[in-house]
C-alpha cells in the first residue's frame, strides 16, 4: 500500500532536495525493446517543457517558489504519478508507444483498461465498443464485423444537423488475430461526418495526432502489457471494464452464456499471476462493486488493494459518511472518486477538501483520483466535469499545480491519474512523494 502523505513528508529531506536515480548509463544500454531496438534506460525520467510552463504560470506565492527551486532536476518515477491510459494527452491511449511515454514521463503505475474479444483474449481498451472511435477499424474490411455500419449524418436543406454520424465497433465483434491488426488512434470522432475519413477524425484541439500515424498505434493484449510494465519497471493498474455484450457471454454462439462475470474477474487476475507480479504491484480497478467484492473473497491478496471507482457525475451522487464507512466495513480499502469529488472552494475563495474527501479519510479509506490534464484549456473558464466544484478558483493553467497541492498534503491522496504524467512526476518529486 502507499504510504499516508504525512509519512512522506516526514521522511523528506528539510531543504525539499530531490531524491534522484543516476542517469542513463553504459549498462542501460543492454537492454533493449526486441521490437523497436530502442535503447531501455528505465529509471531515466524526461518530463519535457509542459510542468515548466505550468509552475512559471502559477500566481505568485510559496508552492511556486517551492515548485521553481526544483526546476532543475533530475526527476524519478513516483507511484503518486499514475499513466491513464498511458499518456493519452498527446498519444493514442492504450498503445505501447503510450504507454512507453507515461513510463518515460515518470509515471510509477500505468493502466490498462481490460474487456475481450469475441474468443474470450483479455485486451487494452477503455471500452469494449470503442473500436470506431479509438482505431482505424472504419477504414479495414474488418468495418464489415462492426455491431453498427458508419452511418454519415444527416443535415437538412440548410445544412442544419439533423441525425449525427454514427457507428459501434467491439472487441467481442473480432478475435484476437483480427484485433491485432488495427491501429489505434486518437479517441474521437466527428459527428458532421460525411465520409469515414472524416468521422475518424475529429480530435479535440488541445491534443495531437502527430503520434497516431500509419507505423503507430501499435494495440496490446492484456498480456503483453504485463510484460511492457515489467520491462518499464512500472506497477499496473488494470480496470475490469463493464462488457457491451449481456453476461454470461456466448462466445461460442450456442445460445447459451458461458463466460461469467465472475470468471471474467478470475482471468484478469490470473494473468498476472501467470507472469509472477506481486499482488501489491497491481491495483486492480472496477466500477462494478461485484468485482471488488470478488477480489477480496477469492483472490484476497489481490483484492487487498483493489480500487473501487465511483462513478459519480455530480456532488449529489456521491455516497456519503455511512454509504463510504460501509464500504471498510466489507473489506474495501481504495476508492476513487472523479477529481471533482474531493475538492470544494471555501467562503473566501480557496480549494479545499470536500465533505466526500473528509468522510472517507474518516471512514479509514485510501483515496486515488481521476483525471488530471483531460480537462483542455483551463483559462477559458469552463473547464467541465473534473472541476465542476471549483470551476470559481480555477483562473489559469498554473493553478493545475494548486489543484494537486490541496489533493496531495490536505485531502491525502494515494495517487492521481493524469493524462500527462510528467505534470504529476514533477509535483511529486518535488515534494519528495512515493
Amino acid at each position: 500500500m502507499f504510504p499516508t502523505f504525512a509519512s512522506r513528508q516526514a521522511a523528506a529531506s528539510a531543504a525539499l532536495l530531490i531524491v534522484v536515480a543516476a542517469p542513463a548509463c553504459a549498462d542501460d544500454r543492454h537492454d533493449r525493446d526486441d521490437q523497436h531496438g530502442s535503447i531501455r534506460a528505465a529509471h531515466a525520467v524526461q518530463l519535457g517543457p509542459r510542468p515548466f510552463f505550468l509552475v512559471e504560470d502559477m500566481q505568485d506565492g510559496t508552492l511556486k517558489r517551492t515548485l521553481q527551486q526544483c526546476a532543475n532536476g533530475p526527476f524519478r518515477k513516483r507511484d503518486f504519478s499514475i499513466g491513464h491510459r498511458g499518456a493519452a494527452l498527446q498519444f493514442p491511449e492504450h498503445t505501447r508507444e503510450s504507454y512507453e511515454a507515461a513510463a518515460r514521463m515518470g509515471a510509477g503505475i500505468v493502466e490498462c483498461d481490460v474487456t475481450f474479444t469475441r474468443d474470450k483474449q483479455l485486451v487494452c481498451r477503455h471500452a469494449q465498443n470503442d473500436l470506431h472511435t479509438t482505431t482505424n477499424i472504419l477504414a479495414t474490411p474488418l468495418a464489415a464485423k462492426c455491431t453498427q455500419p458508419f452511418t454519415p449524418a444527416a443535415f437538412d436543406a440548410d445544412g442544419k444537423l439533423l441525425a449525427p454520424a454514427s457507428a459501434e465497433c467491439r472487441t467481442s465483434d473480432l478475435t484476437l488475430a483480427e484485433f491485432k491488426t488495427l491501429r489505434g488512434k486518437m479517441d474521437a470522432s466527428n459527428p458532421r461526418a460525411r465520409t469515414v475519413a472524416e468521422y475518424l477524425g475529429g480530435t479535440a484541439n488541445f491534443r495531437t495526432d502527430l503520434y497516431a500515424g500509419p507505423t503507430s498505434g501499435t494495440l496490446m493484449t492484456h498480456q503483453e502489457s504485463i510484460a511492457l510494465f515489467k520491462k518499464l519497471g512500472v506497477k499496473m493498474t488494470p480496470e475490469l471494464k463493464s462488457a457491451s455484450v449481456p453476461m454470461p457471454y456466448d462466445s461460442d454462439g450456442d445460445g447459451v452464456g458461458d463466460y461469467t462475470q465472475e470468471a471474467y474477474a478470475q482471468q484478469m487476475i490470473d494473468e498476472y499471476k501467470a507472469k509472477g507480479v506481486r499482488p501489491q504491484d497491481v491495483w486492480a480497478q472496477s466500477f462494478d462493486i461485484r468485482d471488488v467484492r470478488y477480489w477480496i473473497a477469492k483472490e484476497p491478496a489481490f483484492g487487498k488493494q483493489a480500487v473501487y471507482l465511483d462513478d459519480a457525475n455530480t456532488p449529489a451522487e456521491l455516497p456519503g459518511a455511512a454509504e463510504l464507512h460501509s464500504y471498510k466495513d466489507e473489506g474495501i480499502n481504495v476508492v476513487a472518486p472523479p477529481l471533482f469529488a474531493l475538492l470544494d472552494v471555501d467562503g473566501s475563495g480557496r480549494i479545499v477538501p470536500s465533505a466526500y474527501a473528509q468522510n472517507a479519510k474518516a471512514a479509514g479509506l485510501d483515496i486515488i483520483t481521476w483525471t488530471l490534464e483531460r480537462s483542455g484549456i483551463l483559462a477559458d473558464g469552463n473547464n467541465g466535469f473534473y472541476f465542476q466544484t471549483v470551476d470559481s478558483a480555477i483562473e489559469r493553467e498554473g493553478d493545475v499545480m494548486a489543484v494537486l497541492d490541496v489533493l496531495a498534503k490536505d485531502v491525502g491522496i494515494l495517487g492521481i491519474f493524469s493524462d500527462w504524467p510528467a505534470t504529476v512526476t514533477y509535483y511529486a518529486n518535488c515534494m519528495n512523494l512515493k
